[in-house]
């Protein structure tokens, strides 16, 4: 891992407005992806228009994130809390079936795990689901957001970039 203090510019700068905004809950991974600060900084410039800039609500985003963390099994994604709307309560029952999440929700739970564990299972059925609760453009937002934090997870979880 590359030391932060050792960061272009550029790159720490980015860091830091990601942990001040709750973004990163952890710079580890960051610290990996440093040996290509121009990837690295996309990558954070990617997460910065989710989740600083996203259309999604941000309850939706975090309990969409936990999710996707179940089937990654990424350490540092299950103990990070983005967002304070998101209850332990909620994270114990985090299911896609659970009356406790509104109908909304409970579609993009869905969508999030079929998108983690049986992506070819998503079809015009689940679409049409999504598309009662969220925007065309909600949609393209949320099938991004799902990519990114499967990949963050598993590159997060095979690089053991969390802390033990």
């Amino acid at each position: 891992m590359i030391p932060l203090a050792a960061f272009p510019p550029a790159l720490a700068q980015a860091v830091e407005q990601g942990v001040q905004t709750r973004m990163l809950s952890s710079t580890l991974p960051i610290q990996v992806w440093a040996h290509r600060p121009a990837l690295a900084q996309a990558w954070l410039a990617t997460l910065d228009q989710m989740h600083n800039h996203g259309i999604l609500d941000g309850r939706l985003r975090e309990l969409v994130r936990l999710r996707i963390s179940a089937f990654t099994t990424c350490q540092a994604c299950q103990v990070a809390r983005k967002s304070g709307e998101v209850s332990e309560t909620d994270i114990a029952c985090l299911s896609s079936d659970d009356a406790r999440f509104s109908p909304a929700e409970r579609a993009a739970l869905r969508y999030a795990e079929l998108f983690a564990s049986d992506p070819l299972a998503i079809d015009e059925t689940v679409f049409a689901e999504l598309g009662r609760h969220f925007s065309t453009p909600e949609v393209v937002e949320l099938n991004m957001f799902c990519a990114l934090m499967l990949a963050g997870g598993r590159m997060t979880q095979a690089q053991r970039a969390y802390e033990a």
